[in-house]
């Protein structure tokens, strides 16, 4: 499975370090920036990066770690088609898949631990649309509000 990730100052130590989890777990990386530590960079501009590049079909799912994961969620919020949710416990992250069809993980860098970040993680990228009659029908209702 391809992942991408972006993230910016406040998650960026995070970022670099799920993607050597994910690397080392056979998972392919896209990483939509940024590249090098600036103390100065925007959330919005990573989240939006994923954001669009999960829309262009270029992974199945991103993650997005800023300093609390709710200026990236909001951010990735605004592109049609993503459904991301700040998630900081393994329950949420892969019932938001199995549910809820999320495709994009938000993180706080400031909030979680690393070992904790990857159990998420794991839940997250491991987790399958259930494709139910029920989740189906309420996710219909979300995507109607896109058009």
């Amino acid at each position: 499975m391809k992942i991408i990730l972006g993230a910016d100052h406040g998650g960026f130590e995070t970022k670099e370090k799920i993607k050597e989890y994910l690397l080392a777990n056979n998972f392919e990386i896209i990483d939509a920036g940024n590249l090098v530590y600036d103390a100065k960079d925007d959330y919005p501009d990573f989240a939006i990066a994923v954001a669009k590049r999960i829309t262009a079909n270029e992974a199945e799912k991103g993650i997005i770690v800023c300093g609390s994961g709710v200026g990236a969620c909001i951010a990735a919020n605004k592109v049609k088609s993503v459904r991301a949710c700040v998630c900081h416990d393994v329950y949420s992250a892969h019932q938001g898949v199995e549910h809820d069809d999320m495709n994009v993980l938000c993180l706080g860098g400031r909030i979680i631990g690393i070992e904790t970040a990857k159990e998420i993680v794991h839940a997250f990228a491991n987790a399958k649309f259930s494709n139910e009659d029920r989740h189906k029908r309420r996710l219909e209702k979300v995507l109607a509000l896109e058009k």
